[in-house]
């Protein structure tokens, strides 16, 4: 059999499926983020008590600064996974953008936003 050049139609509206799943649970994730950030979700007692707040100030700061990174790399993972989106919609998806391989099933529905196989990124790191 000849190696495949591209995953079929059927299976790259498998990799949708999980592409949209994936997305929901992020996005949802991600609001839930933005939420606490902007204290939508608090019955915190930051105006009822200065001295409490001054002893927590710090350890609020850090929670925040680790937040809001997780938010940042939340969003790059919602970029990720519309970006293969595109891909399954121009039938590209799934193949490694350096090697032009397959990268295997295995991968992707691990990591469904991949664009290179283990091995083209084990290459690009050295």
């Amino acid at each position: 059999m000849a190696d495949k050049t591209r995953y079929s139609d059927e299976e790259l509206e498998e990799f949708r499926q999980i592409i949209i799943e994936k997305m929901a649970l992020a996005k949802r994730d991600y609001e839930q983020m933005m939420r606490v950030l902007m204290n939508q979700d608090s019955n915190d007692v930051d105006d009822t008590s200065p001295t409490y707040k001054a002893l927590e100030e710090g350890s609020a700061t850090q929670s925040k600064e680790e937040l809001i990174s997780m938010a940042a790399r939340q969003q790059k993972f919602i970029q990720g996974l519309k970006a293969a989106l595109v891909r399954i919609e121009n039938k590209t998806y799934g193949i490694d953008r350096i090697t032009g391989e397959l990268i295997p099933k295995e991968r992707l529905r691990a990591v469904p936003h991949a664009t290179l196989s283990v091995q083209s990124k084990m290459n690009q790191k050295k």
